[in-house]
C-alpha cells in the first residue's frame, strides 16, 4: 500500500535491495513489531533489567520449605513493585508455596489475564491434585483472552478446582490471591492484593504493585468478597476494602469531599492519584469542585483523561501528567492528605466508569508506615519526572517536560530509572531473578 516513490526512497536510504522488501496488504499491527524486538541487536535496545528479590524474601525455598513465606508475612506486611521486584520470587512464589504447604487447606484466586504456560495455573492444579480446596474465579470476558481463559478454566475443572465465571453483567477485574492456612491458634488467611494481572510475562513489562499481608480484618473482607463472587452472598459492607461496584465510588467521593472540607477550613487539602485512565463523570465533577475549594490535586494518568487542568476558576489547582517510558505504567495508587494523617491505597481500579460501575474491583488501604513511605516515594518520583513525562495543557494538548539546567538527579533520571537505582540499593539479585526485561 506504500507509494512506489516512497518505497524507492526508503530502499535507497536504508541500503536495501529488492529481496529485503516484503509487500503486504494493509497495515502492520503494533503487536507485529514484537518480533522485531526479539532481534539480536543489543546496541538498539535498553540495557537489560534483571528483576531483584525483596530482601525479606531472599533465600526462601518454596519447594522444600514452603511455610517460610508465611512466616515472613506474619512478621509484617510486604509491598512488591514489578518489574523492579521479581514476580517469580514474590507473587508466583506465594501461590506455589500455598500449593505445596501441607498446612494450607484452601486457595482462592481471581484470574483476568495470565501468561501462556502459566506457573500460577500449574500451581493451582497441583494444589487441587493434592486435595486442597481450590476455588478460581476466571473472567471469560477478558478482551482478547476469551479463548485462552476458557481453556484454562477447563484445565482447572478437570484437575478438581471449583471454577466460577463471575457475576452476570459484571467483569471480574480484581487481582486477588488468598490462602487459608491451618495453624495452632486456628485458621489464618494470607493473601496478595495487586494492581496487575497474575501474568509472568507482563510482570516484566508493566509496572504494578502487590501487597502481601495476613491482616485479619482485610482477610475477612477478602473472604466476604470471594463469597460475593461465587454467589454465596450479596455483601454490601466491607471493613477496609473498597469494592466496586459496591462501595468504591462512594468511598472515593467521600474522601475527596473530606479534602474539600479541610481546604475550606484553611487547612491543607491534597490529593495525588496515579492510574491508567480517568473519565468517570462523578469523579471528574467532584475533582473540579475540589479544585475550586482549594484542594491541590496531582494526577498521573498514563492514558485517556477527561480532566482539563489549569483553567482559571475551574481547575487551576489541578495538574495532569502522563509518564510514557520503557515500562508501561499500570499501577493504581491513591493518596489523600487527611489533615496530616495521610491515607494511601492501591488496587485494580482506575477512575473509569467501567471500573467503578461495571466491574468487580478491589482497592486496599496501605496501613504499615514503612509501606506508606514506599508508596509516597513512587508518587513523588512520578511528579518529579522530567525525563519521560508529558504535561497536559488547559486545552487538552500534551507538552513534553524537560529538566532544567539546575535539575537534580531524580528529575533528570525520571521515575523508572530512579526506581531501578532504588531497588538495586534495597533488594538482592538471586538466580531466580535471571529473566531480564530488555525487550523494549
Amino acid at each position: 500500500s506504500m507509494p512506489e516513490r516512497m518505497l524507492a526512497v526508503l530502499r535507497n536510504e536504508l541500503h536495501l535491495d529488492q529481496n529485503d522488501v516484503y509487500p503486504i496488504r494493509g497495515l502492520l499491527r503494533l503487536d507485529d513489531f514484537f518480533t522485531m524486538a526479539d532481534l539480536n541487536l543489543p546496541h538498539l535496545k535498553y540495557e537489560p533489567w534483571v528483576p531483584h528479590t525483596p530482601v525479606r524474601l531472599a533465600g526462601l525455598d518454596n519447594r522444600t520449605r514452603p511455610s517460610e513465606i508465611f512466616a515472613v508475612m506474619r512478621q509484617g506486611d510486604l509491598l512488591v513493585h514489578h518489574p523492579y521486584h521479581s514476580f517469580a520470587a514474590s507473587t508466583q512464589q506465594f501461590v506455589e508455596a500455598a500449593a505445596r504447604d501441607p498446612h494450607v487447606v484452601a486457595i482462592k484466586q481471581t484470574l483476568y489475564r495470565t501468561s501462556a504456560n502459566s506457573p500460577i495455573i500449574r500451581a493451582l492444579i497441583q494444589a487441587a491434585e493434592q486435595g486442597k480446596q481450590v476455588a478460581v474465579l476466571v473472567e471469560v470476558k477478558a478482551r482478547f483472552d476469551e479463548a485462552q481463559n476458557i481453556e484454562w478454566a477447563r484445565m482447572l475443572e478437570n484437575a478438581g478446582c471449583h471454577v466460577a465465571y463471575g457475576l452476570v453483567g459484571l467483569k471480574t477485574h480484581t487481582k486477588l490471591s488468598l490462602a487459608i492456612r491451618e495453624e495452632e491458634d486456628g485458621l489464618r488467611a494470607y493473601y496478595h492484593i495487586g494492581t496487575g494481572n497474575y501474568n509472568a510475562k507482563t510482570a516484566t513489562l508493566y509496572t504494578d504493585l502487590g501487597l502481601f499481608s495476613c491482616n485479619p480484618e482485610l482477610g475477612a473482607d477478602l473472604m466476604d468478597l470471594f463469597n460475593f463472587l461465587t454467589g454465596y452472598s450479596r455483601q454490601t459492607e466491607y471493613r477496609k476494602l473498597l469494592v466496586a461496584p459496591v462501595n468504591m465510588r462512594k468511598r472515593f467521593i467521600d474522601m475527596i469531599e473530606q479534602e474539600m472540607h479541610y481546604a475550606l477550613a484553611g487547612k491543607t487539602g491534597q490529593i495525588i492519584a496515579k492510574m491508567n485512565g480517568l473519565e468517570d463523570p462523578e469523579i471528574v465533577r467532584k475533582l473540579y469542585e475540589a479544585s475550586q475549594a482549594g484542594v491541590s490535586i496531582d494526577l498521573v494518568v498514563r492514558g485517556n483523561c477527561r480532566i482539563r487542568p489549569g483553567i482559571p476558576g475551574i481547575s487551576e489547582n489541578i495538574r495532569v501528567i502522563s509518564i510514557i517510558g520503557r515500562f508501561l505504567e499500570h499501577s493504581r495508587l491513591f493518596y489523600f492528605h487527611n489533615d496530616g494523617t495521610p491515607r494511601y491505597f492501591i488496587g485494580s481500579a482506575d477512575w473509569m466508569q467501567r471500573n467503578l460501575s461495571s466491574r468487580v474491583e478491589a482497592i486496599t488501604p496501605i496501613e504499615d508506615p514503612r509501606l506508606k513511605e514506599q508508596i509516597d516515594l513512587i508518587l513523588q518520583l512520578s511528579l518529579a519526572d522530567h525525563r519521560q513525562s508529558w504535561e497536559m495543557l488547559p486545552d487538552g494538548r500534551y507538552r513534553r517536560r524537560f529538566p532544567g539546567v539546575d535539575a537534580d538527579a531524580t528529575t533528570v533520571n525520571g521515575l523508572q530509572i530512579s526506581m531501578m537505582h532504588q531497588v538495586r540499593a534495597t533488594a538482592v539479585q538471586l538466580p531466580t531473578d535471571r529473566r531480564a526485561t530488555g525487550l523494549l
